[in-house]
């Protein structure tokens, strides 16, 4: 961020030193001296409020748009606070399940819909998991609601190229009740039950996550890419795509920095996009 440099307090009243027999000569050059300083001030008044408009007017024109990392989530947020307070009511999207490299040793990975979750522990989610344990794979859908563990929907099987949709809906604001649906097109298999739940509804997420095992974030499973599409969001009783909204693009990195997953651009329907695994890292 560039900031106008602090600008030195002038003391326009401070008297210069002077002997007894100059007062009449003093007395006209500090009011000389006064007027000068007067003059300096207001120009470099103007001079920093010029600054500050043209600091303005180029912050102003760039993208609604922050890139941030994670150590534990790829992928996009809309948060309440870049969108004028708004609740977020609603959150959908779309992926392919992604086949993970069991050879590449054992690691998780969990790909999601979820509101709430980026500054507080108010989370609810749902989504997919494709893990390595032992060497062999494991894929399964599931939702969570912090601080309750994932529960694992049993009735849906999910294989790798399963197309998938999920959303979670605010029901009810007053009662907290919200509605989570998943579905398989693949297999046609549906989940949706309502739950009561104290969501912060602060902010919106699409996200690929390394998950917490045993209360430890876990190595990242080698999933390949996973495409995101029709992502959409409610803020109160707006609805829309992410790029309809100031969002938040998500690298995720190890504690030293080192890209772990990378997050690509919105599409141009401002509603798809791609997490990458690294393998650099």
């Amino acid at each position: 961020m560039l900031l106008p440099l602090p600008l030195r307090t002038l003391n326009i009243f401070e008297a210069p030193a002077h002997h007894k027999g100059d007062r009449l000569l003093v007395g006209r050059w500090k009011k000389r001296r006064v007027i000068a300083l007067f003059a300096v001030w207001i120009l470099l008044l103007l001079a920093v409020l010029s600054f500050l408009s043209l600091l303005e007017a180029t912050f102003s024109a760039l993208p609604d748009s922050h890139t941030i990392v994670s150590v534990s989530w790829a992928g996009y947020i809309v948060s309440s606070s870049f969108n004028h307070q708004r609740d977020i009511t609603a959150v959908s999207g779309s992926w392919t399940v992604p086949t993970v490299n069991a050879s590449a040793g054992d690691g998780y990975s969990s790909a999601w819909v979820g509101i709430g979750g980026q500054q507080d522990k108010a989370l609810i989610q749902v989504g997919t998991e494709q893990n390595v344990v032992n060497g062999q794979a494991f894929y399964d859908a599931w939702y969570e609601m912090l601080p309750a563990y994932s529960v694992k929907i049993d009735g849906i099987i999910i294989t790798p190229g399963d197309q998938i949709s999920a959303s979670i809906t605010l029901a009810n604001s007053d009662a907290n009740q919200w509605n989570i649906q998943i579905a398989d097109a693949t297999t046609g298999q549906f989940f949706s039950q309502d739950f009561f739940y104290n969501a912060s509804r602060s902010s919106g997420e699409w996200i690929l996550e390394r998950s917490t095992v045993n209360g430890q974030i876990s190595n990242l499973a080698d999933f390949g890419s996973v495409a995101f599409s029709n992502c959409r969001i409610g803020l109160s009783s707006d609805m829309g795509v992410i790029g309809n909204f100031t969002y938040s693009i998500v690298h995720m990195t190890n504690q030293q920095y080192d890209r772990l997953a990378t997050t690509s651009l919105l599409g141009a329907d401002g509603a798809s996009f791609t997490v990458t695994y690294d393998m650099s890292a």
